[in-house]
């Protein structure tokens, strides 16, 4: 498979003979590449590199996690912080359920042991950028005027004066402030699910294996950080929730109702 849509990819790696074969392949494979070495500066130039006046920023972000200076967690809980969306694929040893659920709740969208498979990352990688292409797409469809005759199947969820967008990625509050909430891949597949079985309890092992894929034995209470984000976003008083409820020992239960 040849990529020949010249997209940028941002290499974050400090083993070298790791760093140069993923870029050797990538290149092989029509992508251009920017690699960095440690935490530190792979986070500014990232923050620069996504930033609104960038003019080529990058289309994915491949991330280890063990780094000198800032680990990849902390970089991407800064990158998400600062409303930096790009999709990020995390490259580690670390391969515990835990680590990978930690992975996901500080805002990555996947998550990949070492070692790997290079077609298995290629893979991932290729799944990455055709989500966010869909979401893209989507998005600019919606845009477009009624009289082009073309009607979207995007249909916003509504819940407590907020809609829930999720091919756009957004939460939209109808407050005197008008907010626009972001949502990271994962957060957007999580809520999508807890909207797809709505007034039902929900165990979090269920959550983890069909929302995270992880099937091993793992602390199911690391969950816990996505929902307490999405209780943030939706609900009138997350202290006092009404919308994600938690049913203690089990799980969840999510209503659109008051």
């Amino acid at each position: 498979m040849t990529n020949d849509t010249n997209l940028l990819i941002a290499v974050i790696e400090d083993e070298v003979h790791l760093a140069q074969g993923l870029i050797f392949n990538l290149e092989a494979e029509g992508y251009r590449t920017h690699h960095e070495a440690d935490g530190d500066s792979a986070l500014e130039w990232l923050l620069e590199a996504t930033g609104p006046d960038s003019a080529d920023a990058p289309a994915a972000i491949l991330l280890d996690v063990m780094l000198p200076g800032r680990n990849g967690f902390s970089i991407v809980q800064a990158l998400r912080a600062a409303q930096r969306y790009t999709p990020v694929l995390l490259l580690t040893a670390r391969g515990r359920s835990e680590d990978i659920v930690e992975g996901f709740a500080a805002g990555a969208d996947d998550y990949l042991p070492k070692p790997f498979d290079l077609g298995v990352l290629f893979a991932r990688l290729t799944a990455l950028l055709r989500r966010m292409h869909w979401q893209i797409h989507s998005t600019s469809q919606v845009a477009q005027p009624q009289s082009s005759g073309i009607q979207s199947t995007n249909v916003p969820y509504a819940i407590a004066g907020r809609s829930i967008d999720l091919d756009a990625l957004e939460i939209h509050t109808s407050d005197a402030l008008e907010t626009t909430i972001h949502l990271t891949l994962m957060e957007a597949d999580l809520l999508r699910y807890l909207l797809d079985h709505p007034n039902r309890i929900i165990p979090r092992k269920e959550l983890l294996e069909n929302v995270w894929h992880v099937k091993e034995d793992t602390d199911t209470r690391a969950i816990d950080n996505f929902i307490v984000r999405l209780r943030r976003y939706l609900e009138p008083d997350p202290a006092r929730p009404v919308h994600l409820v938690t049913i203690r020992g089990i799980g969840y239960r999510f209503t659109t109702e008051s």
